[in-house]
């Protein structure tokens, strides 16, 4: 069980689903999904993560959708960190997406105001700081980080 997400988190999660579900959408890439939405990453012993944001890419996107989780990794996971996260839990969580197959991680920061990029390059996990949310995966969508914490 864990414990519902403050108000910041869900202001923060909306400020980006938004334009990006509509990009997406309007583009025809794929489809977005909210937080909550379960991906089964392992099997045996069973493994499943939530990211607070997640797109599933072209081809991948299931049809019709399960009812269930959804197998396998999105091709992006977005992950809003809470208070409480831990250095190592973030790393963890991270290292999880990414290693099950996960392309991109996108990991914002409310409470210092940043976004971060996670990729494997050359086997080893690459963080990147930036300032404009854009990725390969979703060419032509671009938002300035502050957009992200703009009222």
């Amino acid at each position: 069980m864990m414990a519902a997400a403050g108000g910041e988190h869900g202001w923060v999660i909306m400020n980006l689903a938004a334009p990006l579900a509509t990009f997406i959408r309007q583009q025809q890439l794929g489809i977005v999904f909210g937080a909550e939405t379960g991906f089964v990453i392992r099997r045996n012993p069973d493994t499943v993560r939530a990211p607070d944001i997640a797109v599933v890419l072209g081809q991948r996107v299931p049809d019709p959708l399960p009812a269930g989780f959804l197998e396998g990794p999105p091709d992006l996971a977005v992950e809003v960190l809470s208070p409480g996260d831990t250095a190592t839990e973030v790393l963890e969580k991270t290292e999880d997406w990414l290693t099950s197959g996960c392309r991109e991680v996108w990991l914002i920061d409310p409470r210092r105001r940043t976004a971060s990029q996670c990729t494997w390059e050359n086997s080893a996990l690459v963080r990147r700081s930036v300032e404009r949310l854009a990725s390969p995966l979703l060419p032509g969508f671009e938002m300035p980080v502050a957009e992200l914490f703009r009222r």
